[in-house]
């Protein structure tokens, strides 16, 4: 992939849950610095999700009969508030406008801030967000930062898998494309990874990286030194971490 000068271009996608588990719980101090050491080596692009508190929305609207497309609208606003946030605790060293489209992204980004955004349109997840956005930058990587520890063959947290789910440390794209085909495309849908995004991802060779993210630690040590919990994602199952150092 280009990148901009001797930096590569990095896009972390940052789960709402993880970022804002709830407004009186939340960890943006805890990934300050981690997001200002990646900054320091790599021009990083974030795109936050909405969370609980997005899907609490989603589902008040939709008790009220709101449509799906507007229920998707009110979520998105909700991840553009969590990235205001975030913009915030980064202070200057963060690009101070939430983009609302790719275009502005792109080109808050030549400003070698961090650009940080939520979602786009109706219909596409914060997972599809940022694998346009890894397209369209020229990314070297992304990084889906959520709160499981990696992909899996089958949902550890459903009973009836929870002793034969194997968590993959590697895995080529085609293999994640059959493990997301059924996902949801609801309004507010929570899956181990959008479709969209797998086959944005598929489409450009864009290697990704999917990482427990409740330790914001842990996507720094994977971009350093390639040790995480986690799997990686590329066309042939192979890794191209550490990326930096």
């Amino acid at each position: 992939m280009n990148q901009s000068g001797n930096k590569p271009k990095i896009v972390i996608a940052l789960g709402g849950s993880i970022l804002l588990p709830s407004l009186n719980a939340h960890a943006i101090h805890a990934y300050v610095p981690v997001m200002l050491e990646i900054a320091a080596k790599a021009q990083v692009y974030i795109v936050v999700g909405g969370g609980k508190i997005a899907r609490e929305y989603i589902d008040v609207a939709r008790s009220i009969g709101t449509d799906e497309s507007t229920s998707d609208e009110i979520g998105i606003a909700v991840t553009r508030i969590n990235a205001s946030l975030l913009i915030s605790a980064l202070g200057d060293v963060a690009y101070p406008l939430v983009p609302t489209t790719y275009h502005e992204a792109l080109s808050y980004g030549c400003s070698e801030r961090i650009v940080v955004m939520g979602g786009i349109v109706p219909g596409q997840t914060t997972d599809a967000v940022s694998a346009v956005l890894a397209e369209r930058v020229r990314a070297s990587i992304l990084v889906n930062a959520t709160s499981i520890d990696g992909i899996y063959s089958a949902d550890p947290n459903n009973p009836a898998y929870a002793k034969t789910a194997k968590r993959y440390d590697t895995i080529t794209t085609a293999k994640l494309l059959e493990i997301v085909q059924q996902g949801s495309v609801r309004a507010g849908s929570n899956n181990i990874m959008d479709l969209v995004a797998v086959k944005m991802i598929d489409r450009c060779g864009m290697p990704l990286v999917v990482l427990d993210g409740r330790d914001p630690a842990n996507v720094l040590s994977a971009l350093q030194t390639g040790t995480f919990a986690g799997t990686v994602v590329s066309e042939d199952g192979t890794s191209p971490l550490p990326l930096i150092s």
